[in-house]
């Protein structure tokens, strides 16, 4: 393969590891923000079911309370659209995978100026969709450490004022 065809192959490898790993994190707080809400539904069901064998004006306010939690943490939820970031980076993470993939079928003999130029292109049009501010940076740093001597996307390799973890040296005695 020529330089440029390798350089995009490890940028598109780099992003669809940087995005698996967005993926997992925002994963994780859909599930923590579902859990409260999973919790005070079983709450309103047994303070429901409580209402119709005590007085009505005991259980107004343990209602309330338990329909205010829900409603802060949908609201909550909802503000950071994690849902919606679960599924964007789970894409991108797929599609940067299947663009590597296209790129490691192609025969050496066979790549040209147009095929680098279309896939460079189809690269492009998957990263202006990555919301970077939206991955923590100790993914991005992990990705670095394990893309270290390969092309990163311009997100990853200091441009951004994203610094690099200094290397440790082992001495060798």
């Amino acid at each position: 393969m020529d330089e440029r065809s390798v350089r995009l192959l490890d940028k598109c490898e780099a992003m669809s590891l940087l995005c698996s790993k967005a993926t997992s994190y925002w994963s994780l707080l859909k599930f923590i923000f579902q859990l409260p809400l999973i919790f005070t539904s079983a709450i309103m069901c047994v303070l429901n079911a409580l209402e119709n064998e005590t007085d009505k004006n005991t259980m107004k306010i343990p209602n309330i309370v338990v329909n205010g939690v829900s409603v802060m943490v949908l609201s909550v939820s909802n503000q950071l659209k994690v849902p919606e970031k679960v599924e964007l980076f789970k894409n991108l993470s797929n599609q940067f995978l299947l663009l590597a993939h296209s790129i490691e079928a192609l025969e050496p003999e066979n790549i040209t100026r147009d095929i680098i130029n279309s896939s460079t292109e189809k690269y492009d049009i998957l990263l202006q969709q990555c919301l970077f501010e939206d991955i923590p940076k100790r993914y991005k740093l992990e990705v670095i450490k394990a893309f270290e001597g390969r092309a990163l996307p311009l997100q990853l390799n200091g441009a951004s004022g994203l610094v690099r973890p200094p290397h440790v040296f082992s001495q060798i005695v």
